[in-house]
């Protein structure tokens, strides 16, 4: 049975997959500019040790490029998450990481339609990503993955049915931006294209397919737990509540 990657990897793999438009270090944070791309991509994290100073420094360079001061932290960073939030930051967003060997998911025979390989996007994926929040600032975040990656497009029924990204670094390929429309939702298609995304992966040299997700997202993890993915590591955010509309 092939060892699953641990939460460091994923971080590594997150941020290869899903790429910031610049990193800077300040002290002992690594700044992210997202411009416009969504949490993942504008949290600041922490090298090592961090103190209160560091986090002045890493308000300012983020206030700098006008993006709303937001923290990344694991589990584990207790200290930090107590100082930040004695300074007023509020718990946002808790995130779950899934992975599992690629080879377990690819175990099947798929519908022809139900997961299409395309990349660059078409315009049916950016209309299905549109329909669920995931506009032009995050197709740009995509384009910037430098690894193999593709996207995936679904037809059931004979009509567009969803749409996912997957990028792949170290041999760990991360599903992201999967979107199934409303109206085509519970026929199963977002296994259909997980499991796809697995098969892409052996096909491409890797081992393992990984998946990270909010905790409110009740669905989302109810699928992943369901294609018996392992849970590795979570993490979660911290946001001042003056800012919390401003970051999607």
């Amino acid at each position: 049975m092939l060892e699953l990657p641990s939460a460091d990897t994923l971080f590594d793999v997150l941020d290869a997959t899903w790429p910031a438009a610049a990193i800077q270090r300040k002290g002992a944070f690594l700044i992210r500019n997202g411009k416009g791309g969504g949490k993942r991509v504008s949290a600041a994290t922490s090298l090592k040790d961090a103190g209160l100073q560091d986090v002045v420094m890493a308000e300012t360079a983020m206030s700098s490029f006008s993006q709303v001061p937001l923290f990344q932290l694991r589990d584990e960073e207790t200290l930090l998450d107590d100082t930040l939030k004695k300074r007023g930051y509020e718990l946002v967003d808790p995130v779950t990481m899934y992975v599992i060997p690629a080879i377990d998911l690819a175990d099947q025979s798929l519908p022809r339609t139900a997961a299409i390989p395309a990349w660059e996007p078409l315009k049916i994926m950016e209309e299905i990503w549109a329909a669920g929040g995931v506009g032009p600032e995050r197709l740009n975040v995509m384009r910037r993955a430098k690894g193999p990656k593709t996207g995936f497009v679904s037809r059931w029924n004979d009509k567009p049915a969803g749409a996912s990204f997957l990028a792949m670094h170290s041999g760990v390929g991360m599903v992201h931006a999967l979107e199934i429309l409303s109206s085509q939702r519970r026929q199963g298609i977002a296994k259909f294209l997980m499991r796809r995304a697995a098969k892409w992966v052996l096909q491409n040299g890797g081992t393992h397919l990984s998946v990270v997700c909010t905790t409110a997202n009740v669905g989302a993890n109810a699928l992943y737990t369901s294609l018996n993915m392992s849970v590795v590591g979570k993490y979660h955010y911290r946001l001042k509540p003056v800012h919390r509309g401003d970051l999607k």
